[in-house]
């Protein structure tokens, strides 16, 4: 979805949700998150704070992105995998491949990742997000379970596979040239390996 508006006579200024997180995230490593404000940010985009607001309905929804929308992505991948395939596999497998990004997308992502584990005033937020990127788990295990999605296993699930997720993306953090993929897999061996 892009949004027009006009800028001067004749001329029409574009903006997405990539362009607003760009703007954003540079003036949250120029300034911090703490001291950005939504008009800033706006203006660095070049529209209006109402324009920004259709897009972000806060400024801590800002280093989530199109959140949303991956989850539903998210959810749709693990309807995809084919019912033989064990399911701790199928988690994993989606759960890596949600987290698999382009190179040239990586370093923004980067620091969206710093952002939202390093920002004390993010963390609420966060938990609300956590929240719903484990019940996309929960539900999917639930139902490949004929149970419902609040009962043990698929909990445990969605906290282990949330656990593993955000333990990875500090490591990866931590060295600024390794492959988030990867090491998403080697804890997960570690995982398995802890446990037999």
């Amino acid at each position: 979805m892009t949004v027009f508006t006009n800028r001067s006579p004749g001329r029409k200024a574009v903006t997405d949700h990539a362009s607003i997180e760009r703007a954003a995230f540079k003036l949250f490593e120029e300034q911090g998150f703490d001291e950005t404000t939504m008009e800033q940010i706006a203006k660095a985009v070049g529209v209006g704070r109402r324009t920004l607001f259709r897009y972000f309905p806060s400024k801590n929804d800002i280093p989530w992105g199109q959140f949303d929308q991956s989850l539903r992505d998210f959810a749709a991948q693990l309807a995809s995998v084919p019912s033989e395939v064990p399911i701790a596999e199928a988690v994993h497998r989606c759960v890596v491949a949600f987290n698999r990004f382009d190179e040239q997308s990586l370093p923004q992502h980067r620091i969206r990742m710093r952002l939202i584990l390093g920002t004390p005033t993010l963390q609420a937020h966060s938990a609300l997000r956590y929240e719903a990127w484990r019940g996309v788990i929960e539900d999917y295990v639930a139902d490949r379970l004929g149970t419902s999605s609040d009962a043990l296993v698929p909990r445990l699930a969605g906290h282990v596979s949330l656990a593993l997720a955000v333990s990875s993306y500090e490591q990866w953090l931590l060295e600024p040239g390794s492959d988030l993929t990867v090491i998403l897999q080697m804890e997960m061996d570690a995982l398995r390996s802890y446990l037999q």
